[in-house]
C-alpha cells in the first residue's frame, strides 16, 4: 500500500509531498488507523540507557517534524523514541525553496532547509499537549543570524525552555545548512559550548529534582583523528550520550546523478558506511557512552549492522521516507530478535565456564 501511496507523492515537489503525509497522518491517527498502517502494535523490547527506558529500540531521527506538530501521529507508527526539531529560539523560515531533493536511484535524500522552525515557544506548547508515551528527545540548534561567536547563548535559550519538556535534549553541532556550525564540533569552540551546557543543564536538573541527559549530533565528515578529539571533549564534559550521524556533504556516492550538485547535506543509502566508521571510532574512545546512530537505515538487516558496529539505539530518516512505516516494525523486531540471540549465546557461554569450572 505505502508503495503506491510512495509513487503517488513522489510526483509531487518534496517539500509539499512531506506536509501532505504528514497531514495524511495526523488523520489517520484521528482515526485510528496508523497502527495498522505501521503493521502492527508497537514492537515491546525496553532497554534502559541514559537513565531513560525505552520501549524499543528504533526512534525518529530529528528533521522530520521540527515543530513536534505531529509527535502523537508519528509516535503511533510504533517508534520507541521520536526526536523533534531542530528549534531555535526565535522562529525562522530557513533557506529559500526549493530546498529538499531525492536521489531515488541511490535512495538519497539532500536538503538545505536550515533549520527552518516556529519558534521554542511553539515547539514546547506542542509537546506539552501530545500525548505520546515513548521517549521523547528535543534537538536544539541557533538562530542564523546569531553569529557563531555568540551561538552558546541560543542553545542556552532553547535548553532553558526545553529542559522541563523533553526526555533527553540533543546539541545540533553538525547541520550543514547554517554557516560556520560545524566550527562549534572541533577544539575549544567545542569544550566551551559543551562546558556552558553541561554547568546549566546540571543546575535545571537540580532545580527539578528530575535528570535530563544532554547527547551531541555529529557529522560523518571526520578524519578519524578528528572523531578522537570530539570523544575526548564529550567524555570531558560529561555528555550523555552521542547520536552519529547528520547528513554529509560528500557528493562521491551520487556523482553524476540529477540533484548531486545541489548544496545541502545528504542523507539515506549513501552515508550507511561513513556513519559506521564514525561510530566504530566512537566506540573504541567512548566503550561505556551510549550511541545512537543514524544514517542509511533501509531494512532490519542494516538496522543490525548498525548497532553491530557500536550503537545502542538506532534512528531513521530517509529509509523511512522510501519503505514507509512498516521499517519501523521491522527494525525494531530485527534489533529485538539479534539481542535475544546475543542473550541467549551469552548464557550458554556462562553454562560452559560453570560447567568447566566444577571439572
Amino acid at each position: 500500500m505505502y508503495a503506491l501511496a510512495r509513487s503517488l507523492l513522489f510526483r509531487l515537489d518534496p517539500e509539499t509531498a512531506h506536509g501532505v503525509t504528514l497531514s495524511a497522518l495526523d488523520t489517520a491517527h484521528r482515526l485510528g488507523l496508523v497502527a495498522r498502517l505501521a503493521g502492527g502494535t508497537r514492537v515491546d523490547d525496553p532497554v534502559e540507557l541514559m537513565g531513560l527506558r525505552f520501549p524499543n529500540r528504533v526512534g525518529l531521527a530529528a528533521g522530520l517534524d521540527k515543530n513536534a506538530d505531529h509527535l502523537d501521529a508519528l509516535g503511533a507508527l510504533g517508534f520507541g523514541f521520536v526526536e523533534v526539531g531542530t528549534v531555535t529560539p526565535r522562529p525562522q523560515d530557513g533557506n529559500p525553496r526549493p530546498r529538499l531533493f531525492r536521489l531515488p536511484q541511490r535512495r538519497a535524500i539532500i536538503n538545505r532547509m536550515g533549520f527552518n522552525n516556529a519558534g521554542v515557544d511553539h515547539l514546547v506548547a506542542r509537546v506539552r499537549e501530545s500525548r505520546y508515551d515513548g521517549v521523547i528527545g528535543i534537538n536544539i540548534g541557533k538562530n542564523l543570524t546569531t553569529p557563531v561567536e555568540r551561538a552558546v547563548d541560543d542553545y542556552l535559550i532553547c535548553l532553558d525552555r526545553v529542559h522541563a519538556h523533553a526526555h533527553y535534549i540533543t546539541v545540533n553541532i553538525s547541520s550543514p545548512n547554517t554557516p560556520g556550525l560545524r566550527n562549534l564540533q572541533f577544539g575549544e569552540h567545542l569544550d566551551e559550548l559543551l562546558g556552558a551546557l553541561r554547568e546549566e543543564a546540571s543546575r535545571l536538573d537540580r532545580n527539578s529534582g528530575r535528570r535530563v541527559p544532554l547527547t551531541v549530533k555529529i557529522a560523518p565528515d571526520m578524519t578519524a583523528d578528528e572523531v578522537v578529539l570530539v570523544a575526548r571533549a564529550l567524555n570531558a564534559n560529561a555528555i550523555d550520550g552521542v547520536i552519529a550521524t547528520n547528513t554529509t556533504v560528500s557528493r562521491e556516492a551520487v556523482a553524476g546523478l540529477p540533484h548531486a550538485d545541489e548544496q545541502g547535506g545528504l542523507s539515506g543509502a549513501p552515508v550507511f558506511e561513513a556513519s559506521n566508521a564514525v561510530i566504530r571510532e566512537l566506540r573504541r574512545h567512548l566503550p561505556s557512552m551510549p550511541i545512537i546512530g543514524v544514517g542509511g537505515i533501509e531494512s532490519g538487516e542494516t538496522a543490525v549492522a548498525k548497532c553491530q558496529a557500536g550503537a545502542d539505539l538506532v534512528q531513521l530518516y530517509s529509509g523511512f521516507v522510501y519503505r514507509g512505516p512498516a521499517l519501523v516494525r521491522e527494525c525494531a523486531r530485527a534489533l529485538h530478535a539479534t539481542a535475544r540471540m546475543e542473550h541467549e549465546a551469552l548464557e550458554g557461554r556462562q553454562v560452559l565456564d560453570e560447567h568447566s569450572g566444577r571439572n
